[in-house]
């Protein structure tokens, strides 16, 4: 028996175990010598306390403090060089470490079977990818020290959360210097001095684009620079309706908002790899961003638990190097798409470390910013609805307790919250996302309309930035702040609250709600609350 035919000494990985993916079927195995990428996530030195949220670290406090141990990233490196792998990356400040490997040896040191997979109803042409199913393992030795292994299963992690409609269907729409204007955005500021990071997962953005939109707009293009991630790239595919969509979308509407902030997009595959690498290259980038917008996500139950913690944590590094991560909460109602009849919330936007945002229908005067109405975004089956509800696996944060979240998912507990005794709520804020009263940008040459909780993040990351210019302070972890002790039924300062609609199973109220969280924005007021 060779040495890669003896059986490692492996242990089970937590969390690691995959859920079925509907939609996509096995091909067969892959050739043996394939190369896999895949991230590990080691554990902290330290638990992260909730005082590092209030009073934010430098990176180098955070790596020094709570990141990755130096015998751990050694202990990993020997570990997984002595049985054929390659260690590509370390980034211990961040806790995780990139390696590769032929499938084959990928597979052995992993514990798993990797087959190609193809989507089911795209024919012949249909793209391929690897699929694991079931649980992972790891070497014994690393037992308790690698915490996530991601990246193996390749297949589409998230989805964009925009709405495209034709222009036919359009009953009024907004720049969003004119959405600045209906929020109160805070006067005398621009984003001067502060960074946005915007995460995509696909797409690009056209040079051309920028500099015609905003000459239309009457402002300077803003400083716009793309960072790939684990291979990805700013790509566009000339597709409107596609990922270049959403690209230009959270460019154009973040870039409007905040016009002299730094635009800095990092591109990455749309994996759980993909995605974690992205934020957390954005997290950890100097300077650390004001606000880190995200418009992808996917159900709760969609990830594994594995990569919903190491995202989760993240995002808490987000927040305590200072920096605010906005996220859409999805465009499909309280089901978030997952068809089993039961309420369903997105993640990232589930996350507490996330402000989750959701969206309305605004009837406004693009003159005078004068509000006519603005209710809950939801324009029935098939035609999108702001995404909330209650999270099934993030307990109630402090910060909610008192403001009126139902004690679980639909308003019961039925195994839907955490743990038993209610879930964190979902959004926390909301701005307009209904596509009938939506943005108007440019996409691959095309002057359009679109809609969706993909602009309402970037909305609200410019937003961010423009109370950071003003108080010179980070936000990081904003809702302590937003929530400020809030009871039910009671309206937050710096926010008007809607209460007109429903998203499915949840209807707005007084206050907070699993529609719109705390309302829509007035920045101004917001400013003097903060």
């Amino acid at each position: 028996m060779t040495d890669a035919e003896e059986p490692l000494d492996l242990v089970p990985l937590p969390g690691s175990e995959r859920p079925a993916r509907p939609g996509f079927r096995a091909r067969g195995g892959l050739a043996p010598d394939v190369r896999v990428d895949a991230t590990l996530v080691l554990r902290r030195r330290a638990e992260l306390p909730e005082s590092a949220f209030a009073h934010p670290l430098s990176r180098d406090e955070l790596a020094e403090k709570y990141g990755a141990a130096p015998e751990d990233v050694q202990l990993v490196r020997s570990t997984l060089e002595g049985l054929g792998l390659t260690v590509d990356e370390v980034d211990a400040g961040a806790r995780r470490i990139r390696v590769s490997g032929p499938v084959q040896t990928v597979a052995r040191v992993f514990g798993t079977d990797l087959a190609e997979s193809t989507p089911e109803d795209d024919g012949a042409e249909a793209p391929t990818y690897r699929q694991r199913t079931g649980g992972l393992s790891i070497p014994a030795a690393l037992g308790g020290v690698v915490t996530a292994v991601l990246g193996l299963d390749d297949r589409p992690q998230a989805r964009t959360q925009f709405r495209y409609v034709p222009a036919a269907a359009v009953s009024t729409s907004y720049t969003p210097p004119q959405l600045g204007t209906v929020y109160s955005f805070p006067e005398g500021t621009d984003g001067s001095g502060q960074t946005i990071a915007i995460i995509e997962l696909g797409g690009g953005y056209v040079q051309s684009d920028l500099d015609t939109y905003f000459a239309g707009l009457g402002i300077p293009t803003p400083s716009v620079t793309a960072v790939g991630v684990d291979g990805g790239s700013n790509a566009p595919d000339g597709n409107p309706n596609g990922a270049d969509g959403e690209v230009m979308l959270d460019i154009e509407v973040a870039g409007a908002l905040a016009p002299k902030a730094s635009i800095v997009v990092y591109f990455a595959p749309n994996t759980d790899a993909g995605f974690l690498d992205a934020v957390s290259t954005a997290a950890h980038a100097d300077p650390t961003p004001s606000a880190i917008s995200i418009s992808w996500g996917q159900s709760e139950d969609q990830w594994t638990p594995q990569a919903r913690t190491a995202f989760d944590q993240a995002l808490q590094d987000a927040a305590a190097l200072g920096a605010t991560t906005t996220v859409a909460a999805g465009d499909d109602g309280s089901s978030d798409r997952v068809g089993d009849g039961r309420p369903h919330v997105d993640f990232p936007a589930s996350s507490p470390h996330a402000l989750a945002c959701g969206g309305t229908r605004l009837e406004a005067d693009t003159s005078t910013g004068a509000v006519h109405s603005e209710t809950v975004w939801n324009n029935g089956s098939g035609g999108g609805a702001t995404g909330g509800g209650v999270s099934a696996v993030f307990p109630l944060p402090s910060w909610q307790k008192g403001v009126g979240v139902p004690s679980g998912a639909g308003g019961t507990d039925a195994g839907g919250s955490a743990n038993g005794k209610g879930g964190r709520g979902v959004p926390d804020v909301s701005a307009v996302a209904d596509p009938q009263t939506g943005y108007r940008i440019r996409v691959d040459g095309q002057d359009t309309v679109i809609g969706g909780t993909s602009a309402v993040a970037p909305l609200w990351a410019a937003l961010v930035a423009r109370l950071v210019q003003s108080t010179g302070r980070p936000l990081g972890l904003a809702q302590p702040a937003l929530y400020d002790s809030i009871r039910s039924g009671q309206v937050a300062a710096g926010f008007r609250d809607i209460t007109v609609g429903d998203n499915g199973a949840f209807a707005a109220t007084a206050g907070w709600d699993a529609c719109t969280g705390l309302g829509v924005p007035n920045g101004g007021t917001l400013l003097s609350a903060l």
